[in-house]
């Protein structure tokens, strides 16, 4: 294969094909070596036309309570009773840092899913 820019969708997955291929290759060998450059092009590639957004605060929480099997009865506490918890998760209510901080030392859920967004 000779490495070029990946520039359309079909060299991406030629490029995808060739590192599948190359994929046990050992280090500081010849296809090691293209293993590197291709990982580095198609890593180039993703980041421009395939990026992954974070997830808003309320997508977070959904998918955390999915995660654990919660309803929002379970989240209650956290959120400051269940009418809370509704605002919430409808975005007619903001997360206070209260919130936030509850929701990440119980759930485990990151500040920054929690506040960016």
């Amino acid at each position: 294969m000779t490495i070029k820019p990946i520039k359309t969708e079909k060299d991406y997955r030629l490029a995808l094909k060739e590192i599948e291929y190359l994929w046990e290759a050992k280090p500081n060998t010849k296809e090691g070596d293209v293993l590197d450059i291709l990982t580095t092009l198609v890593e180039a590639y993703e980041l421009k036309h395939h990026s992954i957004y974070p997830p808003t605060p309320v997508e977070a929480i959904k998918f955390r309570m999915e995660q654990m099997g919660l309803k929002n009865s379970d989240i209650a506490p956290y959120l400051g009773g269940q009418n809370r918890v509704s605002e919430v998760l409808r975005k007619k209510r903001r997360l206070t840092i209260t919130m936030i901080k509850k929701l990440h030392e119980a759930l485990f859920i990151p500040y920054e899913s929690l506040i960016l967004g």
